[in-house]
Parts: C-alpha cells; sequence; structure tokens
C-alpha cells in the first residue's frame, strides 16, 4: 500500500470511530474507559469533544495530503493526539478495565506510530 493510501485508511478509521463516538459515546467509550465511567455525562461529553477532534484531523488529513509541506505536518499532529490519548490511558490504566487500557494503548499507540512513520515517508516523496 503506498504512503498516500494508508494515510487516507488512517484518516479513515480515526474519522469512524469519532463518528461512532458522536452517535453512541456511552457504548463506544465503555471498551475505552469502563462501562461505570461511561454512563456519566461528563465522560459522554468529553467522548464526543474528542470525537470532533478526530473527525475534524481526519478530514484535515485527507484534505492537505497532497501539500507536500502541511500534509506531514497534518499526520504528524494526528499522530501527536494519538500519542497523547495512548500516555493518558497509560497514565491512568490502574482506574480503568485492564483489556481496555490494553486495548487502547495498542489501537491509539499504533495509529501514533503509524501516522508519525507516514508524515515522514509523505515528506520524503515530494
Amino acid at each position: 500500500m503506498d504512503t498516500r493510501r494508508a494515510a487516507v485508511a488512517l484518516a479513515a478509521g480515526r474519522a469512524a470511530l469519532g463518528t461512532a463516538v458522536l452517535v453512541a459515546p456511552e457504548a463506544v467509550m465503555s471498551r475505552w474507559l469502563g462501562a461505570e465511567n461511561a454512563r456519566k455525562g461528563a465522560v459522554k461529553a468529553l467522548g464526543r469533544g474528542l470525537a470532533a477532534r478526530d473527525i475534524g484531523l481526519a478530514l484535515a488529513s485527507v484534505q492537505t495530503l497532497d501539500d507536500p509541506v502541511i500534509g506531514p505536518r497534518v499526520l504528524l499532529a494526528c499522530a501527536f493526539a494519538d500519542g497523547a490519548d495512548a500516555l493518558a490511558t497509560l497514565l491512568e490504566r490502574d482506574s480503568l478495565p485492564p483489556v481496555a487500557a490494553a486495548g487502547t494503548l495498542a489501537i491509539a499507540g499504533g495509529a501514533a506510530a503509524a501516522g508519525a512513520y507516514l508524515a515522514r515517508r509523505l515528506a520524503r516523496e515530494d
């Protein structure tokens, strides 16, 4: 898979997750934070905010992909956001369900690594 297709696939996953959280925040956030936490209104509000962030980052990723300067920077910003999600999960892992924390670390950490890698590759292509 070439760099641009991989970046679009990563953005599509980000947009899909963001949309799912907007539509059903409790159901999706429970997989990250546990059912008890996900029922709280404050958690749903935070989830929707993160969902909007992810949808915005996905749109920015796709729209700037062909810009040799901005495209890699947007992908790096996405990687930073994913890395922050992974770090936040790591720091609070004792208050999260173990399986959920491990899954989030894998997904967010993997997305951060993939985004950074794709940003670097994209910058070198142009």
